[in-house]
């Protein structure tokens, strides 16, 4: 089955792949086409309702069955921010080094007992006839002082869980507690009917 991948986030595609490649689906993403898709306005006020944005927008453009997420960080002592607004914590354009930044700046004289935090996915896939597959995930964990750690990306230097810093643990770990990984695995159990 082909499905395209809603974003141009290399580290993402990278992950949907790995995860959905024993699914025998074949994951199409932007760089394959002869021109990039549209920009999509992310208006929703849900990870959910963005995911179904971006899906939706490029089943229009491309036909094919579409897939996308929206995750983000959401940190109890920020009341849930940065949350949907993650990727664009410090501003535009895209900076995850920024973005790292100003979170250790705001959480700077909170102790570690406040500083839980969670990573949610929500990913929608849309397909031709109308149909839509919705799954989520999520990760507890908290905010270390410092980054640690060169693998991951946007705030995975930063997040601890109950495995090790995200910035730290291989691919594998990751997959097996992260967010986008739970969210996978929904989603893997939800496309079954479809392949």
């Amino acid at each position: 089955m082909k499905l395209f991948l809603a974003s141009k986030n290399k580290h993402k595609i990278f992950e949907f792949k790995r995860i959905l490649a024993p699914l025998g689906i074949d994951l199409i993403s932007e760089d394959q086409l002869e021109s990039p898709l549209s920009e999509v306005d992310e208006t929703g006020t849900t990870f959910e309702e963005n995911a179904y944005l971006k899906a939706s927008s490029a089943l229009k453009e491309t036909g094919l069955p579409s897939i996308a997420d929206d995750s983000g960080l959401c940190v109890d002592f920020l009341n849930g921010e940065p949350g949907i607004y993650s990727a664009r914590f410090a501003g535009e354009p895209v900076d995850n080094d920024k973005n790292n930044e100003k979170l250790l700046r705001l959480l700077k004289d909170v102790p570690k007992e406040g500083r839980s935090a969670r990573f949610v996915c929500s990913i929608v896939c849309v397909f031709p006839s109308g149909d839509t597959i919705t799954a989520s995930g999520s990760c507890e964990g908290y905010i270390d002082f410092a980054p640690k750690g060169n693998n991951g990306f946007g705030y995975d230097p930063l997040f601890v869980s109950e495995i090790g810093s995200f910035g730290e643990i291989s691919d594998a770990e990751k997959d097996s507690v992260s967010h986008r990984g739970k969210a996978l695995e929904d989603f893997s159990k939800k496309i079954t009917n479809y392949l």
